[in-house]
């Protein structure tokens, strides 16, 4: 059994040591899956960050989950007894049934994981390299992964590679490990100077004065047959911080999407925002001015090679890329967020090639960069290293001591919480 960990922090050099390792070994027996894998179809260039839910905009050539996966499993040898039992083994762990009849373009982020690991285990390669393979996942689905990896180890002797940003996530089972750059994580990452710089930031004279920033009443959301929320109640106060959880597919991140007007259902249902009713004149635009939003569905938008600072000047107009030339004042705002959050020496590198941690602290830098009252937070520490993990939450922490903030946070780990959440609201998975 032989099972490497490759460890270090972002940036480190990880993703290199494993490009190189793969032209080395170039060979259909090496199979490698990264969080950077969008859906493994030609899809990506009409991928756009609402379609998840603008059913209706999909191209109905767009496969199903059970359709990919049947050409997967077809390709990937003959239909015996054993691979039987594997797949079904593969769809009882990841709760594969459910998703079948999903396209593949609606999957939540976590969903998409388990695609990505079911398709890629068909192959039965002799090397899986896997990078980040847990992030994404709920508790139960990393242990039972964790399981699998150990079986596919012991009893079908594939060699395993873990590429790991979130060193702590490391099995006990791995019997080597490869070591890049790591940093010491402090008590605290963010600097006394930072700390104070963000606390003392200008207030705008154009913020909502409100008393419940989200309100909900009996909002159901379903799609055909599938119900995805059923009669959700949530209210939401000016200042309240919110941990929102849930297993994955339960439906987060699709009430997130009625909260940033992504979601075309979100104009029927019952919706007040800065105590405003949804449909009441307000337009998305005005929405979105007051928001701060990251998400694994933006991150898997971002397709076009600009300058990180471009990145995050587009937060500053609501937009995927960006279609305005800022001002002088605009940029020099964004160099200062990307230098809160430690990656100033990046503002002019092109996005797509930095790594995917470097990727998700420029997308966090662009929720922040407006000074946004309603800050929303879904999986913002994927693919991040301890030392940013800490830094990230330094200036969470610090940013939501302010005034007239509110921030909902979603995250599969509890440690990944920042010591000012208030609240708690778990969302189970309609079956």
């Amino acid at each position: 059994m032989k099972i490497t960990a490759v460890l270090g922090d972002n940036g480190s050099g990880k993703t290199r040591y494993i490009d190189r390792l793969r032209k080395q070994l170039a060979t259909d027996k090496v199979r490698y899956i990264a969080f950077t894998d969008s859906y493994g179809v030609n899809v990506d260039g009409q991928y756009y960050l609402q379609l998840r839910w603008n059913q209706h905009d999909i191209d109905h050539e767009t496969p199903t989950v059970g359709e990919l996966l049947q050409r997967a499993y077809l390709l990937a040898g003959s239909d015996t007894a054993e691979r039987q039992q594997m797949r079904r083994k593969l769809y009882g762990m990841f709760h594969l049934d459910s998703m079948l009849d999903k396209y593949i373009i609606t999957l939540s982020s976590g969903e998409l994981r388990k695609f990505q690991l079911t398709k890629t285990l068909f192959a039965a390669p002799k090397l899986l390299i896997m990078d980040n393979p847990f992030i994404g996942l709920d508790a139960e689905t990393r242990d039972q992964l964790k399981e699998l990896m150990l079986t596919m180890a012991t009893e079908q002797d594939i060699e395993l590679m873990l590429v790991l940003s979130k060193t702590d996530d490391t099995p006990d089972f791995v019997t080597d490990v490869v070591r890049f750059a790591e940093k010491d994580v402090p008590p605290h990452a963010l600097s006394e100077d930072k700390r104070r710089a963000i606390l003392q930031l200008p207030y705008h004279d154009n913020d909502y004065d409100c008393q419940r920033v989200i309100d909900m009443k009996k909002v159901t959301i379903r799609y055909g047959t599938r119900t995805i929320l059923n009669n959700i109640d949530w209210t939401v106060m000016n200042g309240e911080r919110w941990a929102l959880t849930g297993q994955n597919g339960s439906g987060k991140s699709t009430l997130l999407s009625l909260v940033c007007a992504d979601n075309p259902q979100s104009y029927a249902c019952d919706i007040t925002l800065f105590d405003r009713p949804r449909g009441s004149g307000e337009s998305i635009w005005d929405i979105k001015k007051h928001i701060g939003y990251v998400s694994p569905e933006m991150h898997r938008s971002y397709k076009h090679n600009l300058p990180a600072i471009r990145i995050v000047a587009s937060g500053l107009m609501d937009s995927i890329g960006l279609y305005a030339v800022p001002n002088g004042d605009d940029y020099a705002r964004c160099r200062w967020w990307l230098d809160i959050f430690g990656i100033g020496q990046l503002a002019d590198r092109p996005f797509l090639q930095l790594s995917s941690g470097e990727q998700r602290l420029v997308l966090l830098a662009r929720a922040f960069v407006k000074d946004p009252q309603l800050l929303i937070l879904d999986e913002p520490l994927h693919g991040l290293d301890l030392y940013n993990r800490r830094l990230v939450k330094d200036v969470i922490e610090t940013f939501c001591q302010r005034r007239n903030k509110t921030m909902i946070m979603v995250t599969h780990y509890e440690t990944e919480l920042p010591d000012v959440i208030t609240h708690q609201k778990v969302l189970a998975r309609n079956l």
